[in-house]
C-alpha cells in the first residue's frame, strides 16, 4: 500500500520538474534564440559568413517542427532524436604533424555509437524529418598548416565542412541546405549527428559525441581543427581573477566565433588565436580568421 505521504511526495517532485521543465532548467542547453535569417555578407558577431547568399526554401532537408521551436525560441531537450545504437568497428584516424603541417586522415565513422539511417518511418524523428541518407565510409585527407596565422581578413566559410574533430567527425556550419538554423529544424541521433547526401556523418553544433571536458586550467580540451589550422575547444574558458572555468558566450569571442588566449596545442601552453564551440547561435565557426584549405573527401 502506497502511503499518502508518498502520494505527495511523488507529486510535488512531478510539479517541480514540470515547473524546472518549463522554464528550461532541466535542459543542459536550457534554451536558446532561433538562429533563422543570421547569414551575413561580412564578419558579424552571432552571424554566420556565409560563402553561399542564395538558399533555396524548399531544399531537401527537416520538413516539419515541433514544439521545440515556439516562435524564436527553441528549447533542444523538448526535440526527438534519431533511434538506434549502431556500432562502427571500423572508425580510422590519425592526426600526425609532418614540418608544418599538420595531415588528418579519416574514414568519416565515429568513435562513437549512432543513430539508425535512413530514417525508419516507425521512428519518431520521421514525422518531422525523413534523412534518406545512409552512413557511409569516406576518404578524407586534411593538410592543415601545423602552426596557423591569422590572415589579413576574415574569409567566408562554406556549406559542407568546415572543420574536423579529434573523434573523427566532420563539422559543418550551422545552416542547413535551406539557410535556417541546422541544429534546431534537423533531427540529428542522441550523438548530436546525422549523414548528408554523400553519407558523411557530421555535426552542425555542440554535440554530445564531441570531446569533453576541460584541462587542469579549467579550459576546454581540444575538439578539433578548423580548415585553417586553428584549434577548436569547448564552451569553457580559464577566468582570469579566480582561475576556474567560466561558459563562453558570444558577447566574450569576435565574429569568427574565436579570440586569442592560452590554450593547450601539441602538448604545451601556447597564447594563441582559437575558435570555441557555444550554445549560441552561430555554434561553431562563423568566418575563418586563417586561410582555410580545401577539404578532400572522396
Amino acid at each position: 500500500m502506497i502511503s499518502k505521504n508518498t502520494i505527495f511526495g511523488r507529486v510535488a517532485c512531478f510539479a517541480i520538474s514540470v515547473a524546472l521543465f518549463a522554464s528550461g532548467a532541466i535542459a543542459h542547453e536550457g534554451h536558446r534564440t532561433l538562429g533563422d535569417s543570421k547569414i551575413s555578407s561580412s564578419p558579424k558577431r552571432g552571424y554566420i559568413y556565409s560563402c553561399q547568399q542564395t538558399f533555396n526554401p524548399n531544399a531537401p532537408g527537416a520538413g516539419n517542427s515541433g514544439d521545440w521551436i515556439d516562435g524564436d525560441t527553441v528549447y533542444p531537450d523538448r526535440k526527438p532524436t534519431v533511434d538506434g545504437k549502431v556500432k562502427w568497428p571500423d572508425r580510422d584516424i590519425s592526426i600526425n604533424v609532418r614540418g608544418d603541417t599538420r595531415i588528418i586522415r579519416a574514414n568519416g565513422l565515429p568513435k562513437h555509437k549512432t543513430g539508425i539511417y535512413p530514417i525508419q518511418q516507425s521512428d519518431d524523428a520521421y514525422a518531422y524529418d525523413r534523412n534518406p541518407n545512409a552512413i557511409e565510409e569516406q576518404s578524407i585527407v586534411l593538410k592543415l598548416p601545423a602552426d596557423p596565422e591569422e590572415a589579413n581578413n576574415a574569409s567566408c566559410v562554406p556549406m559542407g565542412m568546415i572543420g574536423f574533430t579529434v573523434k573523427g567527425v566532420a563539422l559543418f556550419n550551422g545552416l542547413d541546405a535551406a539557410g535556417r538554423d541546422a541544429p534546431a529544424y534537423e533531427i540529428q541521433d542522441k550523438w548530436g549527428g546525422h549523414p548528408e547526401a554523400q553519407g558523411l556523418y557530421h555535426f552542425h553544433h555542440l554535440a554530445p559525441g564531441m570531446k569533453k571536458g576541460v584541462d587542469k586550467r579549467g579550459h576546454s580540451k581540444l575538439i578539433g581543427y578548423a580548415l585553417d589550422g586553428f584549434g577548436i575547444y569547448g564552451e569553457y574558458e580559464k577566468t582570469k581573477s579566480n582561475g576556474k572555468k567560466k561558459k563562453i558566450k558570444n558577447k566574450h569571442l569576435d565574429a569568427c566565433h574565436g579570440h586569442v588566449g592560452k590554450v593547450m596545442w601539441d602538448g604545451e601552453i601556447r597564447k594563441m588565436y582559437h575558435y570555441h564551440m557555444t550554445y549560441e547561435y552561430p555554434f561553431s565557426i562563423g568566418c575563418f580568421r586563417g586561410k582555410p584549405v580545401s577539404a578532400s573527401q572522396n
